[in-house]
């Protein structure tokens, strides 16, 4: 378990909202502005997926997916913006409905050990043969997003586009490859490196 420490907060613009976040230290070398989105107002998550959908409108996005925990406020907000009953969510552990998942292996950049990302066959039928959007809160590293674009593909999905309400750093852009294209976002995040003076600077290449 990684164990957080606040350092200060990061005013972060995202679309037309601003967010106060707290800075957390993740190791020696590296701190993030971290965004928890369950425990966001829900008039800021509205906004913010009423936005986000905004963006998705022309690209004919038949079902919205995302990545649990912290993209399943974006989906409800941005699902329910777009008009569709329903959304997919994949998930992180292993429960009990999952256990003839289709699965893809991940280690995300707040998390030390690998993880997996699972998709509920019994869900498969709403994805197969449908332009999908896949959604979460945060891109950073491109783990979870590439793990996601694996797993509706082999679902039998075509991902039109990846939306975040931020990107983070840049790494990203090269673990997505040619799907980086595919990313719409509200807005964007630097990492964070000590200043060796006690403080921190904005890293947004890393």
């Amino acid at each position: 378990m990684l164990g957080f420490v606040t350092l200060s907060t990061y005013l972060a613009q995202i679309g037309t909202q601003e967010l106060e976040l707290p800075l957390v230290s993740l190791s020696s070398d590296l701190a993030i502005a971290l965004m928890i989105t369950v425990d966001l107002d829900r008039t800021f998550i509205d906004e913010a997926g009423r936005q986000l959908a905004d963006t998705l409108k022309h690209l004919d996005v038949d079902v919205v997916v995302t990545i649990a925990t912290m993209g399943i406020p974006v989906a409800i907000s941005v699902a329910t913006a777009l008009g569709h009953e329903q959304y997919l969510v994949l998930h992180k552990t292993p429960k009990i409905h999952l256990s003839d998942a289709l699965v893809e292996s991940l280690i995300s950049i707040t998390t030390a050990t690998e993880q997996h990302l699972y998709l509920d066959r019994a869900r498969q039928d709403l994805v197969r043969g449908q332009r999908v959007a896949i959604l979460d809160d945060v891109i950073s590293t491109g783990a979870s997003v590439g793990a996601a674009l694996r797993l509706v593909r082999r679902a039998g999905a075509t991902v039109v586009a990846i939306g975040v309400l931020a990107t983070e750093g840049a790494t990203w852009r090269s673990a997505l490859d040619d799907d980086a294209v595919l990313v719409r976002a509200l807005g964007a995040l630097p990492l964070f490196r000590p200043d060796g003076q006690g403080g921190v600077v904005e890293d947004w290449v890393g």
